[in-house]
């Protein structure tokens, strides 16, 4: 069987699709995974076909216009819809249309805005998802919104919001379908929906239709290999600390750096510091014998060697934590719009992780404060074993599997 698998967005938005497609591969069936064009690498060690699509909105967001639009400038946020985002929309719409007929299954992310062309061959378009953004339940409010103070009768209404992209993006949706020689007019079909996220880390919502499923997260194992160098460090002492905020830009009200270095006198814990895209110069951390400072390592292998992670909140991040069965606290970068303070209360209701903070909130004392407590907390430690036990006994990607062709 042929199959699409389309996504978009930042590496957690791809790497997942990319360990699905390979298990798919691996059964018989022949994969091709679209999306922007700079994860290309990352795909091809998952074995799987590659269609690259023009864009990479990752440096969309690192440009000076794109950090203008993250600060909410609406002068930026309207001038580069027009010349640099609709554009880009237009055409990944185009080629994931393209590569969709052409298939005999479809699954995708709703960032890819898929659902604007599910109704020209609905029997085989599957929403798979890690995020549950998109259908109602007043189980718990819109994890896209999660950082504003929803009351709960509103939950379901929340979802509303997510809802109206297709309408938000009549435009650069509009420009395809005329492209494409398809009716402007569309109303987007009931399909299937299956997500890549533990039924028993997050319950399934009871008012969830039957034909919405949360699996079990998507797991692989990387081919690439911890250095020798990370190796040695973590084997010269006591487990480390892992400190990681993913691949968004990120600023702090306070000097993270100087609150690292507090942290390793005060407690005597050590740290593994990967850099992303909010710290530059490390120098100062670089300097203390109980710090190591790396660009990049396959988390399935580093976090089960880890005493505890700090990080961002995005769920793939979360997900490898829970899998090597260490606690956790989260401080959110995307605040208050984004799912990351969601996982983190999820986290916290669960006896996993610290209760979260934002960044943007989060001030020196309470870092300090958060990993003393990440550090001395036993029953955080005992809990993430449970929830360790629980998660493998789902073989999120055996049921996945089962379910797409259920």
């Amino acid at each position: 069987m042929k199959i699409a698998i389309l996504t978009m967005g930042t590496r957690g938005d791809v790497q997942p699709y990319a360990v699905l497609g390979e298990a798919l591969q691996r059964r018989g069936h022949e994969v091709t995974l679209a999306t922007a064009k700079n994860f290309e690498p990352l795909v091809r060690d998952h074995g799987i076909q590659f269609l690259p699509v023009e864009a990479d909105f990752q440096e969309v967001l690192n440009s000076e216009e794109g950090k203008k639009m993250m600060k909410g400038n609406p002068f930026a946020i309207r001038r580069n819809l027009n010349n640099w985002v609709y554009p880009l929309i237009t055409n990944s719409l185009i080629a994931f249309y393209q590569l969709a007929k052409e298939s005999d299954l479809v699954l995708y992310h709703v960032k890819t805005l898929a659902d604007s062309f599910a109704d020209q061959f609905p029997q085989k378009m599957i929403r798979a998802s890690v995020l549950p953004i998109v259908e109602p339940t007043a189980a718990f409010a819109n994890p896209a919104f999660s950082g504003l103070p929803i009351p709960s009768f509103l939950n379901r209404i929340s979802y509303t919001f997510s809802n109206l992209s297709i309408r938000l993006l009549s435009n650069p949706i509009g420009k395809f379908r005329a492209s494409c020689n398809l009716p402007k007019k569309f109303i987007v079909p009931p399909v299937k929906n299956i997500y890549g996220i533990s039924p028993g880390f997050l319950p399934v919502p009871p008012d969830f239709p039957a034909q919405s499923t949360f699996a079990g997260f998507w797991y692989g194992m990387s081919k690439q290999e911890l250095p020798t160098d990370l190796l040695d460090f973590i084997q010269s002492g006591t487990p480390p600390l892992v400190l990681t905020f993913g691949s968004m830009p990120f600023k702090s009200r306070f000097d993270l750096q100087e609150a690292i270095l507090q942290s390793v006198e005060q407690t005597g814990c050590r740290f593994i510091v990967i850099k992303g895209w909010g710290l530059e110069d490390t120098a100062r951390l670089e300097h203390n014998p109980n710090v190591k400072v790396i660009g990049a390592a396959p988390y399935e292998k580093l976090f089960p060697l880890a005493k505890a992670i700090i990080h961002h909140g995005g769920i793939g991040t979360t997900s490898e934590c829970l899998r090597a069965g260490k606690p956790f606290l989260i401080c959110p970068i995307l605040h208050p719009i984004g799912d990351q303070q969601f996982w983190g209360v999820q986290a916290y209701k669960k006896g996993v992780g610290v209760k979260p903070i934002p960044l943007s909130k989060l001030s020196r004392q309470q870092f300090l404060d958060s990993v003393r407590e990440l550090l001395g907390n036993e029953a955080l430690y005992d809990n993430a074993k449970q929830q360790q036990v629980v998660i493998k006994k789902e073989n999120g990607l055996e049921r996945t599997i089962a379910e797409l062709f259920n």
